[in-house]
């Protein structure tokens, strides 16, 4: 059987807490190639963002179709974007993939404080890449970001979010709730016109970066691997239970 690599979508990190290097890792720690395409280069520590420069949007897109044609890839996973203008070039490279899974981590902050997409590239986002998806992975916050709603309290609300990301064409969405609160964190998968499915777990205290870096990268890679949607969800939620465990105090 040919190697069945990911291609990643995403900025640097130099920290290597998130970003393309911890996607690299994850996919590495599972046996599984990475095409990496850089499209930011930032600054940033565990606890402070210095700023970003973004790649040239044509540059981006020679880098993906160089993959393409390199053969092998049988997922993509995309994270920072940086730039309305990349944006847009990712989502037309990606125009005729369809048989490929795009896992879309929608990036628009980082958690050392740097806003990584304004608005207008949010946008874009929205109208040209969100139809191409397979998966959308946000977490609480970014949901609403997208939704233009506030964050969402309750699972109802939740679902209500899910189903305005599904009238912009995005056909599943997992919604994170590591940013959450109660005794129990659960992930749910809203695909359209089917019933929603939660993954729960007692919450842990702590958190670590990259963690959704983490999630989105083990499921591209297990959906390269032709392992069903939601047995890739469970093996990327063990992944970062174990992430979170090895960095616990």
């Amino acid at each position: 059987m040919a190697v069945r690599r990911v291609l990643v979508i995403a900025g640097s990190d130099p920290s290597g807490g998130a970003g393309i290097s911890r996607d690299v890792a994850t996919l590495a720690s599972i046996s599984v190639e990475a095409a990496p395409v850089i499209t930011a280069i930032t600054a940033q520590t565990h606890e402070r963002f210095a700023g970003f420069e973004a790649v040239r949007p044509e540059m981006v897109r020679a880098q993906i179709d160089a993959a393409l044609v390199s053969g092998g890839i049988g997922a993509v996973k995309i994270g920072m974007l940086a730039t309305a203008e990349i944006v847009l070039q990712v989502s037309q490279a990606l125009e005729h993939r369809e048989s490929l899974p795009v896992i879309l981590d929608p990036v628009l902050a980082s958690s050392s404080g740097g806003i990584l997409l304004d608005e207008e590239g949010q946008q874009v986002l929205r109208e040209s890449l969100l139809p191409r998806v397979f998966l959308l992975t946000p977490n609480l916050g970014e949901t609403a970001l997208l939704t233009g709603m506030h964050a969402a309290p309750t699972a109802a609300g939740a679902k209500a979010q899910a189903e305005r990301l599904h009238a912009l064409g995005c056909r599943r969405v997992l919604v994170k709730d590591g940013h959450g609160s109660g005794e129990q964190s659960s992930d749910v998968l809203y695909v359209e016109g089917e019933q929603s499915v939660a993954f729960s777990a007692p919450r842990r205290s702590g958190s670590a970066r990259g963690t959704g870096c983490t999630l989105s990268s083990v499921i591209a890679g297990q959906l390269a691997r032709g392992v069903a949607l939601e047995d890739a969800i469970r093996a990327a939620r063990a992944q970062v239970l174990a992430r979170l465990r090895a960095v616990a105090p």
